[in-house]
């Protein structure tokens, strides 16, 4: 059983870690995202130049069980179909359900400071019950091809 725990946790880990990582790629390249503030969605453009696509791709999340919520990659401007990148995405003081989903995303609009920023949250956690073994991921990513207003 223990070893199936560890497998279980390692995998759910490992798969945030992916997701996040292919996201930031994407994030980087963008030019603009959507919406500005807390949400459970965020829906970037892409420049024809990106490796990873073009056009807008949403990242999001949904509802996969109780207390449990999954990330998804979309081709589009909807949360609908697309592929899961994360599982075990669970509710925490900092990453709340909102609405059958799980807000993990924080937009901040370009400035005459700065570019702008996405922030993501993954809190991952194979037994919720458990909050000792959460496993929590944080980044704030910069959209290098914003502009300053």
């Amino acid at each position: 059983n223990s070893e199936t725990d560890m497998n279980n946790r390692f995998q759910a880990q490992l798969n945030a870690r992916l997701a996040l990582d292919k996201m930031r790629r994407e994030v980087h390249c963008a030019s603009v995202a959507t919406p500005t503030g807390v949400s459970s969605s965020v829906t970037i453009t892409l420049p024809s130049y990106c490796k990873t696509g073009s056009g807008s791709i949403t990242w999001c999340t949904r509802s996969n069980g109780t207390n449990r919520y999954a990330l998804y990659r979309v081709v589009g401007t909807t949360c609908t179909g697309g592929v899961m990148w994360a599982d075990y995405l669970v509710p925490t003081s900092s990453a709340t359900a909102c609405s059958g989903a799980l807000c993990i995303f924080n937009y901040t609009a370009q400035s005459t400071a700065s570019l702008a920023k996405l922030g993501v949250d993954f809190p991952v956690n194979v037994k919720p019950s458990k909050t000792v073994e959460l496993y929590e991921l944080q980044d704030d990513i910069v959209l290098r091809n914003s502009t300053r207003s």
